[in-house]
């Protein structure tokens, strides 16, 4: 029989957090969950996979039902149920569950510690000074690792990133933060069978603090998830890469089937007048992260994750659900982590959320939330066109979106406050990938104008003053065969063509070169909306497909004295006239090829700028460029 001590919650100072759920320890096990609406509650603790023993709990203050159980529960698993409206409700795995059977249906009672992987006390972050430097890679794990041409043992699985062939290469491109879609545990996969090949990308949250099963090498095992992520984690840090943790915490997989409508039915989400759900997520519901639990889950939901996976930045699903204080509540306590982790997200929801409107982290908010950036579909749309039609963007021909292509190069300070508030993007896992929506939308030209359009409009992302993020697997020319929205799609659709890199070499080349010549220049990324309202102008191009953008008196802030774009969204050779260099003139790019140190020594007076490409000039101090 367990030995059991009730423990109420006497007063709000002794109140758990909500990650408190289970604390372990070899003499006993803590468990505290909350409920405002239980009339009763009580863990129910597995031996096996139908035999338990009950433990009451007891209310204590602020709605904490407690209970300590003396002696070794290692190994053991757990639910949680509450007694209300005169019946049991359904049993849980609790609302902050770390570990859990497969599938996710039951927590597990392990040693936290015992999953740290040899070192992990020594793991650290690579060093980053200001969020404008980065240059994000988005991937789905599985996408990453399982073509046959990946050189991946572990395909698939954490532990593929933990591998020699796809580090070697991420350095080699010299991205410094990997995005990685969700990799929480999550719905539409059944981890007892993962040998039918199922695909999602997992927007479907079940277990928000647990990673997810199918990409371990055992999920019946609820402690060797944990372990892989964070090898995964810690081989990533010790090649330089931070993580960048892709989080849902907008809607769940569905209500009753999730810890967060099971224990306290409603209160975790928004409704309508009517009393049904809200769907601003158009996944058929909406969390309330404006109810204060709620908002105390995602601030320690962050955290946890933060402090024990050593997880470098968040980016936040349809952040426009989620409500602005939240988000700078959010901020302020990853701040105290540490003030590099990121925190950036889609600045919009999918319908209208069931909350007023300006109070929203909304795109147009941003500047109300400090160093919470949002994707910027200004830049987006304006190059490549909107994704919502078959138009093309100023990369592909159409001088429509010029002026928002300019907004989007000094960051969209309307609304971004500060650069690094801006993300600057093209494609993402969402929509058409780069080669398609080029397809799709520039009818009639051939193979290598697509090309030369793709290199121009991630030329744009990687020159502006905003946080640059791009889609993984763009440099590699990849298709999803016409499909934009292959969330589940099969794996032919969805991997990363390594094969591709010997046939586009040349592409490949340009974005490793274009990253280069980034992360060498401080011009492109000035870090703050003052010094880029001293530094930067436009130049009259006397032609409505041509943009020149000049960063200027870099002395001190550069290598460079300045620095010049010209971008050529047309389909002719344009001829622009220069502005005076006291320097030395270097091309860093022109007529779709690209060098950090330079391709050759630059004109004076005029330039000639090849169609749809970008040339780059960097103006060095006589004698004094940097080798």
């Amino acid at each position: 029989m367990l030995s059991v001590a009730l423990m109420a919650c006497t007063n709000a100072a002794k109140q758990p957090k909500m990650e408190d759920e289970c604390l372990y320890s070899p003499q006993q096990t803590q468990f505290a969950f909350w409920s405002n609406a239980a009339e009763q509650m009580e863990v129910l603790i597995y031996g096996e996979v139908d035999s338990y023993e009950t433990v009451p709990l007891t209310k204590g203050a602020n709605d904490f039902w407690t209970a300590t159980v003396k002696g070794d529960l290692a190994g053991k698993y757990y639910t949680v149920r509450s007694f209300q409206n005169g019946e049991w409700g359904l049993e849980s795995p609790g609302i902050f569950a770390k570990a859990v059977s497969i599938n996710g249906q039951k927590a597990a009672i392990i040693d936290m510690k015992a999953t740290d992987p040899e070192n992990w006390d020594k793991d650290v972050r690579p060093a980053m000074t200001d969020p404008t430097d980065i240059v994000v890679y988005e991937t789905h794990l599985r996408d990453f690792t399982m073509s046959p041409n990946s050189g991946v043992e572990h395909k698939g699985k954490f532990l593929g990133l933990t591998e020699e062939a796809p580090l070697n290469y991420l350095k080699e491109l010299g991205i410094t933060h990997l995005q990685i879609l969700p990799m929480f545990d999550y719905g539409s996969i059944d981890e007892t069978a993962l040998d039918k090949n199922r695909y999602n990308w997992g927007y479907d949250p079940v277990n928000y603090n647990v990673p997810e099963g199918g990409y371990s090498t055992d999920p019946a095992d609820p402690a060797c998830r944990i372990r892989e992520a964070k090898q995964m984690i810690q081989a990533l840090h010790a090649n330089g890469i931070r993580v960048v943790m892709d989080v849902v915490y907008n809607h769940t997989y569905d209500v009753m089937g999730c810890a967060l409508g099971r224990v306290v039915p409603q209160y975790f989400y928004r409704l309508n007048e009517d009393g049904s759900y809200a769907n601003g997520s158009g996944c058929g519901n909406e969390t309330a992260s404006d109810h204060e639990m709620m908002r105390r889950f995602m601030v320690e939901s962050v955290c946890y994750w933060a402090r024990e996976y050593h997880i470098d930045g968040f980016r936040f699903d349809l952040m426009g659900i989620h409500d602005q204080e939240t988000m700078r509540q959010i901020r302020a306590a990853l701040d105290e982590i540490d003030p590099t982790i990121l925190t950036y997200g889609e600045g919009w929801a999918a319908m209208a959320p069931a909350y007023p409107y300006e109070d929203l982290a909304m795109k147009q908010w941003t500047y109300k939330m400090p160093r919470v950036g949002a994707f910027s579909d200004d830049i987006r749309n304006a190059l490549i066109g909107s994704p919502f039609d078959h138009e093309p963007g100023f990369a592909s021909g159409n001088p429509a979106g010029v002026k928002d292509v300019m907004r989007g190069l000094i960051a969209c300070p309307e609304w971004s406050g500060e650069p690094m508030q801006h993300v600057s993007y093209i494609t993402c896992h969402d929509n058409y990938c780069l080669r398609d929506r080029i397809e799709v939308s520039a009818k009639g030209v051939n193979e290598e104008t697509r090309l030369r359009m793709n290199k121009l409009a991630q030329t744009a992302v990687l020159v502006s003053q905003g946080m640059s993020f791009l889609y993984g697997g763009e440099e590699l020319y990849r298709t999803k065969r016409g499909i934009d929205n292959s969330y589940q799609s099969p794996d032919s659709i969805n991997i990363i063509p390594w094969e591709n890199k010997s046939e586009y070499y040349d592409l490949f080349e340009y974005y490793k070169q274009m990253i280069a010549i980034r992360r060498a220049h401080k011009g492109f990324r000035l870090g703050s909306a003052e010094a880029v309202k001293e530094h930067v102008e436009f130049l009259d191009a006397d032609n409505d497909q041509v943009i020149i953008y000049r960063i200027k008196d870099l002395e001190g802030i550069d290598t460079a004295k300045s620095l010049l774009v010209i971008l050529n969204g047309s389909d002719k050779t344009v001829t622009c006239d220069l502005p005076k260099m006291e320097g030395e003139c270097v091309v860093l790019a022109a007529d779709g090829y690209a060098q950090a140190w330079g391709l050759e020594l630059g004109p004076y007076g005029q330039v000639d700028v090849a169609p749809y490409s970008a040339t780059i000039l960097a103006e060095y101090p006589i004698g004094n460029q940097e080798e």
